[in-house]
């Protein structure tokens, strides 16, 4: 399952709805959102609590399915994938970073890179090591490497989960809340590591409440009661926002 554009965006949602069933009835949290990325664009998404927001990411990445519509993400059809096709699809091509950051405790920083390499059979088992040991200096924090998670700072921990995000080299990176856990300073150094994977060519979409972090994307996405209320380009990116 190759990665390649499709009709020149990376990802194209088409007439995107996501509906659920609860004991009040059904509520329809997204709504006929239709929108295309490019490759290397840097995206955040923002809109208050319960527009949406992840609930979209969550389209993208095939962690949730769309009840309507259609989810293509370098040309495959996400919407279409069995469960065991998505999970290989997700391993190879998605880097996914929490806000709480869900690193395994019982596993050392390193261990914790490592760990999506050996799920995904990628590099020889000798290279990931070393591998993983470079992205952890990317990151700044291969110092870090044989502690526990529960030694590193919030920002420390953080920082190893981009590293793991990164662990596959996938081509596009997503982030839900990345910085929701971090003080000021730190949540713009993980916003400077982000610009850095954006000028490596990686594709990132990041949710946010944070306007004076949106505010450094390319282009925003504002969500609003699950539809894609206005879509904005910061003048600090590839042109034009390509909402149809």
């Amino acid at each position: 399952m190759a990665l390649g554009s499709h009709n020149g965006a990376l990802i194209d949602l088409r007439d995107v709805v996501k509906t659920y069933e609860t004991g009040a009835g059904d509520v329809t949290v997204l709504k006929d959102v239709t929108l295309r990325v490019q490759g290397g664009e840097f995206v955040s998404i923002v809109g208050p609590s319960g527009s949406g927001k992840s609930t979209l990411l969550n389209m993208i990445t095939g962690i949730d399915r769309p009840t309507g519509g259609e989810v293509l993400v370098g040309g495959e059809a996400v919407h279409a994938l069995s469960e065991n096709e998505l999970a290989r699809w997700r391993g190879r091509y998605v880097g996914v970073i929490f806000q709480f950051f869900q690193l395994l405790p019982t596993l050392t920083v390193l261990e914790n890179v490592i760990l999506p390499m050996d799920f995904c059979k990628v590099y020889r088992r000798r290279e990931r090591k070393e591998w993983a040991m470079r992205l952890l200096e990317q990151v700044s924090i291969a110092d870090q490497a044989d502690k526990l998670p529960s030694a590193l700072s919030g920002g420390q921990q953080q920082r190893a989960a981009i590293a793991r995000a990164l662990a596959n080299d996938p081509p596009l990176v997503v982030a839900d809340e990345p910085t929701g856990n971090l003080d000021t300073v730190t949540a713009a150094e993980v916003f400077v590591l982000f610009e850095k994977l954006v000028s490596q060519g990686k594709t990132l979409m990041v949710v946010t409440h944070d306007r004076s972090l949106s505010a450094q994307t390319e282009r925003v996405l504002h969500l609003l009661d699950g539809r894609l209320h206005r879509d904005e380009n910061n003048g600090n990116g590839k042109g034009p926002s390509t909402l149809r």
